[in-house]
């Protein structure tokens, strides 16, 4: 049965450069994969109606084997909807040929100016049953606390 799952993080930059690393793909591809994942897009459009494919690929497959090979996870995303300066919502798709990966997942992820500096908060929306909420969890946290990192420097 498809879930949501959120996280947020407080990070100590304005929400300008913040929301910068949501839509540029060099920012993207280093803070977006969570902590024993490297990511490369094979294309990338950030714009309302366009798409992007990001391959994920595990340093150490041994204790997590991928979704699409025995050591990668492809997603391949659309963006729904971009506000500028306060929201990107993204339908995601990962290439497996397990049914308990299949299924659109939606992905918001939204900036807010706080006094400590930007709010960043995630939902994910429909998340298939193949993703393990502690996994996710796991994953969505690492990725914020690389998007601190980034945007914080």
């Amino acid at each position: 049965m498809p879930r949501t799952d959120r996280a947020s993080r407080v990070m100590r930059a304005p929400v300008g450069h913040v929301w910068a690393a949501l839509v540029d793909p060099d920012a993207l591809t280093a803070w977006l994969p969570p902590a024993g994942m490297v990511g490369r897009f094979e294309r990338f459009d950030a714009r309302p109606g366009g798409s992007y494919r990001m391959v994920l690929t595990y340093t150490d497959a041994s204790g997590a084997p991928g979704k699409a090979t025995a050591d990668s996870d492809v997603v391949e995303a659309r963006f729904v909807d971009i506000v500028p300066g306060r929201r990107v919502v993204q339908a995601v798709d990962f290439v497996s040929d397990d049914p308990a990966h299949a299924g659109t997942m939606t992905m918001t992820w939204e900036v807010t100016a706080v006094d400590a500096g930007t709010r960043v908060d995630v939902v994910a929306q429909d998340v298939p049953d193949g993703v393990s909420a502690e996994d996710h969890a796991a994953g969505l946290a690492s990725s914020l606390s690389n998007l601190a990192a980034y945007a914080e420097r």
